[in-house]
């Protein structure tokens, strides 16, 4: 018995260590075949890094705000009679816009003018009598305050009525009215909001490492969503006294003609103040960077055993406009660098230059996204 448990386990060993001995050799062979399999030639597109010169610029992103806006309200309660203008039209300063009911308040000032005219008579008689000696001078400046007393309430009951009618404080587009023929309104009812539009103010802010290079009158170029091929140019007309201490940034004020009343408050704008000097730049397409928190870096290619491959390098990045960046080192102008598939890339890999020009990402100064 002693025997054939014995046969037994050296069949098992036997038949184990084969299984295994199997899979240990097909896992040699496997790993051999993979470890010297050559890589695949990967697909990409390509740019050169080409030189160029870009007017001196400080790029930020900042809000319109109109030279003049507000909400007029009614300073007295009444009912309104009178609406006088029409939703987004353009207004005079001093334009009468809305009239309340006043037909209480006219008998009142006619009233009050008869009497000033009555307290005015009274003192030109009783100038008359003092001058003859015939009342005293007490009577003479009691008459004189009266007539004071009558002009100033006729000034009173004008300014009263003055209240009931809501005038234009400037030129300018007046909103959506918020208010109806007929309706009763009190101290403080939103009647319409009116904004003026030209000159218009661009406000941004920049890092206080830019305060050296900032003074007013300098002059700004804005792109704006809205109309993506036009840009505005302004100037420089006001700069904060203080800085921003919790951000470190500099609020800055800017002011565009606007003519045709393209640019509207709230509208978000891309700003360039524009510094008057000229940099040479080495450009290359955004998409070409690969941004690592160790270090920026592009793979660049070289033929090689008569192969194109991509050998990544590190490069220093500077500004970034649209979809170009400045390399300000690493990268010599000529050199071919890959702009796509960078990811399936690794140093040394065996590259192919991709012919479709649909693959090609955009690579431009000034891009307009077609969505927009």
């Amino acid at each position: 018995m002693f025997k054939r448990m014995s046969l037994m386990l050296v069949a098992v060993f036997i038949i184990f260590g084969g299984i295994f001995g199997y899979k240990a050799i097909g896992n040699y062979f496997m790993n051999q075949f993979f470890d010297n399999m050559p890589m695949p030639t990967a697909s990409i597109t390509a740019a050169t890094a080409k030189p160029d010169r870009w007017e001196g610029a400080m790029a930020a992103v900042g809000n319109f705000v109109a030279t003049q806006g507000t909400e007029l309200t009614s300073e007295a309660s009444g009912i309104v009679r009178e609406i006088l203008f029409e939703s987004g039209a353009t207004v005079e300063q001093g334009q009468l816009l809305v009239k309340l009911d006043d037909s209480i308040d006219q008998p009142e000032l006619a009233r009050l003018k008869a009497a000033e005219r009555l307290a005015y008579i009274e003192l030109e008689r009783t100038k008359r009598l003092y001058q003859d000696n015939s009342v005293a001078e007490l009577d003479l400046r009691r008459r004189e305050s009266e007539a004071e007393q009558a002009k100033a309430a006729v000034r009173m009951q004008q300014a009263r009525i003055a209240q009931k009618e809501i005038r234009a404080p400037f030129s300018g587009i007046v909103g959506i009215r918020q208010v109806n023929l007929g309706q009763l309104v009190s101290p403080g009812s939103k009647v319409v909001s009116i904004e003026a539009l030209d000159p218009i103010y661009l406000n941004f802010t920049l890092p206080e490492q830019q305060l050296a290079r900032l003074h007013t009158e300098q002059q700004v170029r804005v792109r704006i969503d809205a109309f993506p091929e036009q840009s505005f140019k302004g100037q420089i007309t006001a700069i904060a006294p203080a800085v921003r201490a919790s951000s470190r940034s500099i609020e800055i004020q800017a002011t565009l003609a606007n003519p045709e009343q393209q640019l509207r408050p709230g509208m978000f704008g891309r700003v360039e103040v524009l510094t008057g000097d000229v940099q040479e730049v080495l450009l290359v397409p955004q998409t070409a960077i690969q941004f690592n928190t160790f270090g920026n870096s592009v793979f660049v290619l070289r033929e090689e055993d008569g192969q194109l491959k991509a050998f990544q390098r590190f490069v220093q990045t500077g500004e970034r406009r649209g979809d170009l960046i400045n390399i300000t080192g690493g990268l010599e102008t000529g050199d071919q660098v890959a702009t796509s598939g960078l990811l399936k890339l690794r140093n040394g890999a065996a590259v192919k230059v991709s012919e479709n020009g649909n693959a090609q990402p955009s690579a431009e100064l000034t891009p307009q996204p077609a969505n927009q």
